[in-house]
């Protein structure tokens, strides 16, 4: 990773590649959503919110999202253990680019749904 220049997207040593395939998920897009609107979530509220995930890519997203301090995990101990979600303040400033990306989609879907 020393040859890489940071923030030049266009080296592939580039830990910013990294970053941009993780927050491009379509799993990250709706999570952050969900999670922007609600505040703090259980794992399987937060599940129920986000329609077509697995519960294996539910908890390897959210695995992902706490490594890179996107998303607090906060474990009650109970029987059986509760665990619960939230945006970090880091997490927060991700909703608003997500949110224009998510307009866009939107508003564009019909004209790219006419080319195929």
């Amino acid at each position: 990773m020393t040859s890489a220049r940071r923030g030049d997207l266009f080296d592939p040593a580039c830990p910013t590649r990294r970053l941009l395939d993780r927050v491009g998920s379509k799993w990250v897009a709706m999570i952050v959503k969900v999670l922007a609107e609600s505040g703090e979530l259980g794992f399987a509220e937060l599940r129920r919110r986000v329609p077509g995930i697995s519960q294996k890519m539910l908890a390897q997203t959210l695995r992902s999202l706490t490594d890179d301090g996107l998303v607090h995990r906060r474990v009650e101990p109970s029987v059986p253990p509760r665990v619960y979600y939230r945006l970090t303040p880091l997490g927060r400033t991700l909703d608003e680019p997500l949110a224009a990306l998510r307009e866009w989609a939107e508003r564009h879907m019909p004209e790219i749904d006419g080319l195929t």
